[in-house]
């Protein structure tokens, strides 16, 4: 069976706050949810009607079982999620103080279970087959996993759509001033990227996001994404079509996990084959729905619920 996503990163434990606007010293109460970037990805599109997997590792814990229940709830599929024997499972804290301020805290020590894939492991057959691989710049920070996201890139060798979340989290590097190669390299098998002004900066050394958007292009991938926060997302492929969409209005309670909703409608929509308007619009509704939300991947939306905000013009 092919798969319409592939997703292969991060996963772990978000153990967020039930009290918004207090710091964590003093919140008393939390809710335990599934997340990490690719993960929750998969989780987004799967919402959508898609059939999805995740490549990653957990710990051999009651934690990692929990992600496996959680990942078999929300129907993506689980077989290549694999423990890694002494290490923890990650947990995340955030603090909530909307509407923009929520500060990460990743307890990923000794080290995270999910640098640990290995190319050895993985199944390339079905990475390659997979209509959308989605990888993140998190997986090229350390090895093994930056051997083997590297490996599944060159076998994959772009067949299908291959989607880069440059997903630059310095705290992640033990030198980050290293990424920049392995970002170039990626990029080389990559015909989707997809990134925050930061992200896109590290990624091409430059931030303006119309001319890194071009930098992307000619970095080899065939659609750029520059996500410009207030200023909405800009998107423009290698044969000259270009969309640029505001965001759409909402009440932020936690803007955690709207970059992964925004993911996975944006493969949603590739996989639909909808111009690059349609697939900002959708993606960008679907971002604007979690993000007035607590959670992340149990808050990802549904079509119905992405079409409603799309015709209402702002999120109820």
């Amino acid at each position: 069976m092919a798969y319409d996503l592939i997703t292969m990163g991060r996963i772990g434990v978000d153990l967020y706050p039930l009290q918004t606007g207090v710091p964590l010293p003093q919140v008393t109460s939390f809710g335990k949810f599934l997340g990490g970037s690719a993960t929750n990805v998969a989780v987004a599109a799967a919402r959508l009607g898609r059939q999805t997997a995740v490549i990653t590792r957990t710990g051999d814990d009651p934690f990692g079982t929990y992600l496996h229940e959680a990942l078999q709830g929300f129907g993506v599929d689980d077989r290549w999620v694999t423990p890694v024997p002494g290490l923890p499972t990650p947990v995340t804290f955030c603090e909530v103080f909307p509407p923009d301020d929520f500060p990460l805290y990743f307890y990923r020590q000794p080290k995270a279970p999910d640098l640990e894939i290995d190319a050895h492991e993985l199944d390339l057959d079905a990475i390659r087959d997979a209509r959308i691989f989605w990888i993140t710049g998190t997986g090229l920070s350390e090895e093994p996993s930056r051997t083997a996201t590297l490996a599944a890139l060159a076998h994959r060798a772009k067949s299908g759509t291959t989607v880069f979340d440059l997903d630059w989290r310095p705290m992640f590097w033990k030198d980050p001033a290293q990424a920049r190669p392995f970002y170039a390299e990626a990029l080389k098998h990559t015909t989707v990227a997809v990134g925050n002004l930061d992200e896109v900066e590290v990624a091409t050394g430059v931030r303006e996001p119309h001319a890194a958007a071009r930098a992307l292009l000619d970095a080899g991938v065939e659609v750029a994404v520059v996500k410009q926060g207030p200023k909405g997302v800009l998107a423009v492929n290698s044969k000259g079509d270009q969309a640029e969409v505001p965001p759409l209005p909402v009440n932020v309670l936690n803007g955690l996990g709207a970059g992964d909703a925004f993911g996975g409608s944006l493969c949603h929509g590739l996989l639909e084959g909808w111009d690059l308007e349609k697939i900002m619009r959708h993606a960008n509704a679907a971002g604007a729905i979690v993000a007035s939300r607590l959670e992340c991947s149990s808050a990802m939306p549904t079509p119905d619920e992405i079409e409603a905000a799309i015709a209402a013009g702002a999120v109820k």
